[in-house]
């Protein structure tokens, strides 16, 4: 049985407010699931790195350990690593006349900022997508609520011009309404718990790197070989 009634319905009927708000819906929903998606593979990927530490630490040179990962440009260990490398060079080659940014600095402090500001670039860039998640998901159930209201409004607008106010008459337009509230949870709910998950993956593989950073510390200050974990 055909009804006047429905989505196509609300899209033909509605206004622009009420199409304004369908398209930010769909718009925030799409772009929600392309972040999804794309950070859980990203995160898939970035755990397949984590053995690669073993074959680092059983190098005998931090020169080998670097050749030992793959895709160094897309590697988090190798960044740290290779910026730690580069660090530990810069402090150990300045001439003592040029040494300004040093001079408060012995070579343990220095190479804990160093790592530690490495550590920070990644953690950063970790965090790309989780804005939009978390505000997908505190607003969308409001901009739903938004175009439930109007909607509702332009039905009653419409049944009261119309002198008619029969519950067949006024049930089919604010349940076509209350549509919207349905959409922006639909979008919100995945936002909150994609914004939950990838946050905790994300603080884990943090914890990762700071103890691959300890270890790395380790390694250039006392000189001895470190095995990632212990």
């Amino acid at each position: 049985m055909n009804t006047p009634f429905g989505i196509a319905n609300l899209w033909l009927e509605g206004d622009m407010i009420t199409r304004f708000v369908a398209i930010a819906l769909l718009t925030c929903s799409i772009v929600t699931w392309v972040i999804l998606l794309s950070r859980f593979w990203e995160l898939r990927n970035l755990r397949k790195l984590k053995p690669e530490l073993d074959q680092f630490w059983r190098a005998t040179s931090i020169e080998q350990g670097l050749q030992s990962f793959s895709n160094p440009t897309l590697n988090p260990y190798y960044q740290i690593a290779k910026s730690a490398s580069s660090a530990s060079v810069h402090h150990q080659s300045q001439a003592s006349n040029h040494r300004e940014l040093l001079q408060t600095l012995n070579y343990s402090e220095w190479m804990a900022r160093s790592i530690k500001n490495g550590i920070d670039t990644m953690a950063a860039s970790l965090q790309k997508g989780l804005t939009f998640l978390g505000s997908t998901g505190a607003t969308a159930p409001f901009i739903g609520l938004f175009g439930t209201v109007w909607g509702i409004y332009h039905a009653l607008v419409s049944i009261s011009s119309s002198g008619s106010a029969q519950i067949d008459q006024v049930a089919g337009p604010i349940g076509e309404a209350l549509i919207m509230t349905a959409l922006g949870l639909a979008v919100a709910i995945p936002a909150v718990l994609g914004f939950n998950a990838i946050n905790r993956a994300n603080k884990l593989f943090i914890a990762d790197l700071n103890r691959f950073g300890n270890d790395l510390l380790a390694y250039f200050v006392t000189g001895a070989r470190v095995k990632s974990g212990e």
